[in-house]
């Protein structure tokens, strides 16, 4: 037998799969041939899934903590048990603090609508309780914001037309190792291809030519290029007279970004500025792929807004094949308020940023936080600021319930651990942020051991709870119809995959000039806003991992082992500066934190710039990760992370 299914992971792609099914058991996973994007392939690390799903650490039954928090040591209750202390500590929270001491902790662990984040998965069963909102800011908030205030929309261009293109920029972004279906479209189309990264990614060594700015200057490099277009003549005096606000304004910022003064800023020499600005100027369409990576610095978002400005000056928004692709979310008409029914909240609650878990652990009052459910996340190795995530923790008088597959770095501190399902063992639908097509997930296996889809639990939990409210009890097929009232589900859930119309891009004008940004107290105009670190020492750069997807994976012994051992990279020139040579076991640490890595000596990497793959446990590395080192600290829209606005020393150790 063999069924369709949707990779559910945190990636671009939303690829379709086929399971093989032969006597009940998942023996088979490859890509769906038919769906356009995934064409049949998956990648180096979803190869492996059913490893995981098959994986004899696998957490298959509800588990109850006998040691003291962070040791890992736990013993097998029944559901029964876990659903009554569950019910029996909330209820008296609620009692003595309120609703809002408990904290729906979602990850990205899953997108799915039905069963992960995208839908709040549970969230009707928290709204209930009166609790706190879950704020998702770790990921992609700040650019999506910034793209907002210049289109109106974070929906950006079809990846599928980038075949059209002629001139490709890969700015900020590794599609050979996170996301790679693009490729195929960037191949397709014969274009000449431009990676803008502070490192030499396998993607930048297939392009045809690549810039290394100092990270967090992207913004200042745009305005350079536009500064070079603009003095050239090569801007679309029509379209920005038809289909933008605030070009005056605009043209007087781009022309003090001459190229001498971007050079100054961003580390580039003034020819190579030159040069590709006056490529971009002769050449349509251009097209921008750029990812989540990008925005993740004190200037994060307006580095996104400015960039959409970018084809507004060339007049690529107009033309197939032209134009900016960062996420395609926002063209999904996708009914999740129906689906999580915040109308179900007796009264307004705060909410909690996903980014400032530390923070609020251990600072936050009136009430404090109590419980934390932790939904398809691994926050110990994911967030940033791991010593004070963990000191949060560790709290004896907090209640942590993690809905797990395996026991990571946070389960490790949880007070019950439930078994959650895989992806072939429950129903999911999945919208792809990478290209326009929604995946149906049809369960294909009954789920190991005691394992529940995350509905199912809140199900059981609102049951034992005694909560009255009918819509607490909607079956799985009941969710996603009200999830897709807009679609036809018979069709997707026959044919595994639907592709969507996409709204227009600039959704009515481009906007230069942004009163929303002004009315949320950001300059009105795009422009250019710089790193923030007060640190010293190397910028690091924590991207992601050909082999590990954020922390998913990270426990796969084939995964592991052609990984290798943590590796931070750095310039020739700053490893002779502080005594390292290749091979060398290093500390990287700054007043936040510490890790341990080998020295990777490599001109892959720009002077003053170190990078480390992100997805480590920190268990398999001496206790610490790359996230020790980064602060808990907000982007300049929409409280996004940090992640590389980080400052590091990196000092020899000895072996």
């Amino acid at each position: 037998m063999k069924v369709l299914g949707a990779c559910p992971l945190d990636c671009p792609d939303g690829c379709s799969w086929v399971v093989d099914v032969e006597d009940g058991k998942a023996v088979g996973l490859r890509g769906n041939k038919e769906h356009p994007v995934t064409r049949g392939a998956l990648c180096v690390k979803v190869n492996r899934y059913l490893e995981q799903v098959h994986s004899p650490e696998r957490i298959t039954h509800p588990l109850r903590r006998v040691g003291p928090k962070g040791e890992g040591r736990f013993e097998r209750i029944t559901w029964g048990e876990a659903l009554d202390e569950i019910a029996t500590r909330l209820t008296g929270i609620i009692d003595e603090f309120g609703g809002e001491a408990i904290w729906p902790f979602h990850g990205t662990g899953s997108l799915g609508y039905l069963q992960g984040l995208e839908g709040f998965s549970g969230r009707r069963f928290f709204n209930a309780l009166g609790a706190s909102l879950h704020d998702p800011t770790i990921c992609s908030i700040a650019g999506s914001t910034g793209l907002k205030y210049t289109l109106g929309t974070a929906g950006g261009m079809d990846p599928e037309d980038l075949a059209q293109s002629k001139l490709i920029l890969l700015w900020g972004t590794n599609p050979l190792s996170s996301g790679h279906h693009v490729w195929k479209f960037i191949q397709d189309s014969g274009a000449y291809t431009v990676a803008i990264d502070p490192v030499r990614t396998r993607t930048a060594e297939r392009c045809d030519e690549h810039l290394a700015p100092l990270p967090g200057t992207d913004a200042a490099l745009a305005l350079g290029l536009m500064h070079v277009i603009v003095s050239l003549g090569a801007h679309d005096s029509e379209f920005l007279a038809a289909h933008t606000e605030g070009w005056p304004e605009f043209r007087s910022r781009v022309e003090e970004y001459t190229p001498e003064r971007t050079a100054e800023i961003t580390g580039l020499p003034v020819e190579r500025i030159v040069a590709l600005g006056e490529r971009i100027a002769g050449t349509r369409p251009t097209a921008i792929r750029v990812s989540q990576g990008i925005q993740r610095h004190a200037g994060g978002g307006m580095a996104l807004r400015t960039l959409a400005c970018l084809p507004g000056v060339t007049g690529d928004w107009a033309i197939p094949g032209g134009g900016l692709h960062y996420s395609t979310s926002g063209h999904f008409r996708l009914d999740v308020p129906a689906v999580a029914r915040f109308d179900l909240l007796p009264h307004p609650v705060r909410t909690l940023s996903m980014t400032r878990l530390g923070e609020a652990l251990l600072e936050t009052d009136d009430p404090p936080v109590q419980a934390l459910f932790v939904i398809a996340a691994n926050p110990v190795g994911s967030n940033p600021d791991q010593r004070r995530v963990i000191e949060g923790l560790s709290r004896e008088d907090l209640f942590t319930i993690v809905l797990e597959h395996f026991p990571t770095d946070t389960a490790d501190y949880a007070d019950i651990v439930l078994p959650a399902t895989m992806q072939p063992e429950h129903l999911d639908v999945i919208a792809a942020y990478g290209n326009l097509y929604l995946v149906w997930n049809e369960p294909a296996v009954a789920p190991p051991g005691e394992c529940l889809p995350t509905t199912e639990t809140f199900r059981r939990l609102a049951r034992r709870m005694g909560l009255t409210e009918p819509a607490l009890y909607d079956s799985d097929e009941e969710l996603a119809n009200q999830l897709l009232k807009q679609y036809d589900i018979d069709r997707l859930r026959a044919e595994g995959f639907l592709k969507v119309e996409p709204g227009p891009v600039p959704r009515d004008k481009l906007r230069f000039v942004s009163d929303r940004a002004a009315a949320a107290g950001h300059d009105p105009l795009a422009g250019y806003t710089p790193p923030a670190d007060p640190g010293d020492g190397l910028v690091l750069i924590s991207a992601a991992s050909h082999y590990f997807l954020n922390t998913t994976f990270g426990s796969n012994p084939e995964l592991r082992r052609r990984a290798g051992e943590p590796r931070v990279t750095i310039h020739p020139d700053d490893a002779a500066a502080r005594g390292i040579a290749d091979g060398d076991p290093v500390t990287v640490a700054n007043d936040r934190g510490s890790f341990e890595a080998i020295a990777e000596v490599s001109d892959m990497v720009r002077p003053g710039v170190a990078a480390t793959p992100k997805g480590r446990w920190a268990k398999h590395t001496g206790g610490s990760t790359v996230n020790a080192t980064v602060a808990e600290r907000d982007s300049d829209f929409g409280g996004g992370a940090v992640f590389h606005d980080n400052r590091v020393r990196i000092t020899p150790r000895t072996r």
